[in-house]
């Protein structure tokens, strides 16, 4: 049985040592890189100086003058009224886009137009009350959901604006209060001569069928006496009262339950029947936090030292290829 000692492979001691110069070489790159940034500034230290102060000054101007607030007003449209109510939200924006000042100051009756730059509505989201004592809602969002994702189905256009509330959020310039935009934009939305008559007949309606359902109540509480009287002198009496199964007492019980359910609820509805589009709640100048509002004194700084670099190494790439082509041309 003999034995070999292996012995090195001079490729593989080759590749080592290539592999190991090549990764030196790689971070004396990055330390010459690191050097050259450091004395780039070093060496340019006043004009960058002069670039920090002047986008600080020009960013803290931004921010001191052009605030913006956003604006969320809640709403539920009554009476069918819910597209009435996305299309005239839709022209209003429409018309601030195009920067006619004078429909909004005229039709809207928004005095200080210019202070409005965006407005949208959305739904708020509220499947459980979606579907709350409404079967056929319960039964639409289950044939929905098998064929596509809940969320999908939540959002879509054809389900979202069934939703009770709605928010209409807009954004301004300025402090605002609801006298400036909130009042003359709900008196606006509800100008509508067909919802206004569809309001007056609903809200009387309403108030009809609770009067009527109290007096259904009544007559209830008039029968369960009678019965809880006759009950208590059957007793002294020598005859006997018998109720056979078609008294239906227990379908009287649950009637008069559903009816105090059913008025608890139209009294609820009652208040909101006052308007075709009726506000629920208001929040005015919530100051904007998005990135760029209250940061400009960050960013122009850093921006113009960015154009700064940015031009250096253009110049000096031009200078580069300036200097090659007269080479070759020699």
């Amino acid at each position: 049985m003999s034995t070999k000692v292996p012995q090195d492979n001079p490729d593989q001691e080759i590749d080592i040592f290539q592999l190991s110069k090549s990764i030196g070489s790689f971070f004396d790159r990055i330390n010459a890189m690191i050097f050259q940034s450091i004395h780039f500034f070093v060496r340019n230290w006043i004009i960058v100086l002069i670039l920090i102060v002047l986008g600080f000054g020009l960013g803290w101007f931004l921010d001191a003058n052009k605030k913006t607030f956003e604006n969320q007003v809640i709403v539920t449209p009554n009476f069918g009224s819910v597209d009435y109510l996305y299309s005239k939200i839709d022209l209003i924006e429409s018309k601030i886009i195009a920067g006619d000042t004078a429909f909004l100051k005229k039709e809207v009756g928004i005095n200080k137009p210019k202070l409005i730059r965006k407005i949208e509505i959305k739904p708020i989201a509220d499947v459980y009350k979606f579907i709350e004592d409404n079967e056929q809602n319960f039964q639409l969002i289950k044939l929905m959901a098998e064929v596509g994702e809940v969320k999908k189905v939540l959002e879509d256009n054809v389900t979202s604006k069934n939703y009770t509330f709605h928010t209409i959020s807009f954004v301004t310039d300025q402090i605002t209060n609801e006298k400036d935009i909130v009042e003359p934009l709900l008196k606006y939305l509800n100008s509508s001569e067909y919802f206004n008559a569809l309001q007056k007949i609903g809200y009387k309606n309403l108030a009809d069928q609770i009067v009527k359902n109290d007096t259904i109540i009544s007559q209830i509480d008039q029968v369960l006496n009678g019965f809880s009287s006759a009950v208590k002198n059957g007793a002294k009496n020598d005859k006997l009262v018998y109720y056979n199964e078609n008294t239906q007492l227990n379908d009287i019980i649950k009637t008069k339950q559903s009816l105090i359910l059913e008025q608890g609820k139209n009294r609820l509805k009652l208040v909101n029947y006052d308007k075709a589009i009726k506000e629920i709640n208001s929040t005015l100048n919530r100051n904007n936090t998005k990135i760029t509002n209250g940061n400009f004194k960050l960013l122009f700084p850093v921006l113009f030292l960015f154009l700064f670099v940015l031009i250096h190494l253009f110049q000096k790439f031009y200078r580069n290829q300036l200097l090659k082509s007269q080479v070759n041309k020699i």
